[in-house]
Order: structure tokens, then C-alpha cells, then sequence
């Protein structure tokens, strides 16, 4: 089972968006426990308060040290791995995601304003995250965003493996496109390969189309690649037809 702690100053919106769906599911299931904790607990003042103004002077606020860390003391085990969402660390890969879903235990901490004091970071987080090259107003929905991606990588959390196999960057392309019933809809019908049956066809087409959207839209992710025979053919053809 892996077990995640959540620590933020507004617990309700990661175990909100946690609570339906697979993350639900797996905790369901008992293949994983997540337990949410506020920081306002760790503080000793009567005002319960988490913030200060920054050293230097500027804008906004910075989280305080000594009630984040009491919590971190508090919940950290030999195990446990901290880590913090900032739009200001290496993007999440879907390989960070399928290692954390090997480890025990993680301790997840959201940050707000102006962002933690370096020094909570630089002693007592272990990894951080960012979900993009964008600011959103707090690290609660980065972790849920992140505990998502990592529970789906337990085993058991899906029906099938092969429904996290086929996802965007598992095996480092982009994710085919997909198609349902009806055959024909607003006069635009699904591509004849899938509906013949054939099983080599179909999975070659949409290996094709996953090339062809990974080269359109993320040539970055193909460079540098070691590539099969039959991948290297495939970009030929898609290169030959962009001439």
C-alpha cells in the first residue's frame, strides 16, 4: 500500500478532488491511504498564523518555517520522501511518476503566496515538482494533479495495465487519437483501419498517428531517442509525406 500525507492550509481542495474516481477506488481498494493534515495545527500562536513578509522587502507573503517543518517532523518516517510543487522546479515526467509509485510513502506539501522559506527546502524537501511553465494561486491542486498521475500507476488502481500503457508519455510519444460509436457522426467517419478488426493493423495505425501527433506537437520528446527499426520507418514515411 502506499501511503501519502498531505499537508496544506487547505486540505479540503486535494482530498476534494481525491475523493472521486481511481484515486477514490485505490483508497477503497486498500491500495492506497491518504491522510490530510492542515498546517495551522503546527502553529503556536494564537492566531494561527503560517505566513510573514519576505526578507528584502516585495510583494505578497512567505510561508514560515517552524510550522511546516514541526509538521514534517510530525509525519516524516525513515521511508518518506517530501515533496513540494513550485512552477519554479523541473517539469513532473511520466518516469518521475512511475518511480514515486514504487515508493512507500510520500509526503506531499502545498505551498502558497510568495512560496516556502528556502531553507524548509533546501533541509527538508526532497524533490520538487512543476506541472508546467505557468503560476496557479496554490500547491494543493499540483498535488492532487500529481497524486493522480501517481495512483494510476499502482497496480490494481485500473482495470487494465494496458490503459496506463497506452497513455501520453508512457512509452515517451503522445497518445493516439481515439475514436467511438456512432461510425459516422456530423458526416465524419471513424477511420476504416479500426473498424476491420485486424489487430496489426490497427495497432500500427495508431503507432503511425502517435508518431505523427508526437513529431507535430512534441518533436522535443522523439530527439535523441533510441528508435526501433520499424519507428524509424514509420517517421520516414510521416517525413516523406511533410515534403
Amino acid at each position: 500500500m502506499l501511503r501519502i500525507d498531505c499537508l496544506s492550509i487547505f486540505p479540503e481542495i486535494i482530498s476534494g478532488a481525491l475523493g472521486h474516481s481511481i484515486p477514490s477506488l485505490a483508497q477503497e481498494k486498500g491500495l492506497l491511504a491518504v491522510a490530510h493534515h492542515d498546517i495551522r495545527d503546527y502553529t503556536t500562536d494564537k492566531h494561527q498564523k503560517v505566513d510573514d513578509i519576505p526578507y528584502g522587502g516585495g510583494a505578497g507573503m512567505v510561508f514560515k518555517p517552524e510550522p511546516v517543518v514541526a509538521a514534517l517532523s510530525d509525519l516524516r518516517g525513515q521511508d518518506a520522501l517530501v515533496i513540494h510543487p513550485s512552477p519554479a522546479a523541473p517539469r513532473l515526467t511520466q518516469q518521475d511518476v512511475i518511480d514515486l509509485a514504487a515508493k512507500p510513502h510520500l509526503i506531499f506539501l502545498a505551498s502558497r503566496y510568495e512560496g516556502l522559506d528556502q531553507r524548509v527546502i533546501d533541509h527538508h524537501v526532497d524533490l520538487e515538482f512543476s506541472l508546467g511553465d505557468f503560476v496557479i494561486s496554490g500547491g494543493e491542486l499540483a498535488c492532487a494533479v500529481m497524486i493522480d498521475a501517481i495512483v494510476r500507476m499502482l497496480p490494481g488502481a485500473l482495470g487494465k495495465a494496458a490503459s496506463f500503457q497506452e497513455d501520453s508519455f508512457y512509452d515517451g510519444l503522445l497518445d493516439h487519437p481515439h475514436y467511438t460509436r456512432p461510425p459516422v457522426f456530423e458526416g465524419h467517419a471513424v477511420p476504416e483501419v479500426l473498424q476491420q478488426g485486424h489487430h496489426e493493423k490497427i495497432r500500427l495505425w495508431r503507432k503511425e498517428q502517435a508518431l505523427r501527433r508526437t513529431l507535430a506537437f512534441r518533436p522535443d520528446l522523439l530527439a535523441n531517442r533510441e528508435q526501433d527499426k520499424e519507428t524509424r520507418e514509420l517517421l520516414k514515411k510521416i517525413r516523406a509525406g511533410q515534403d
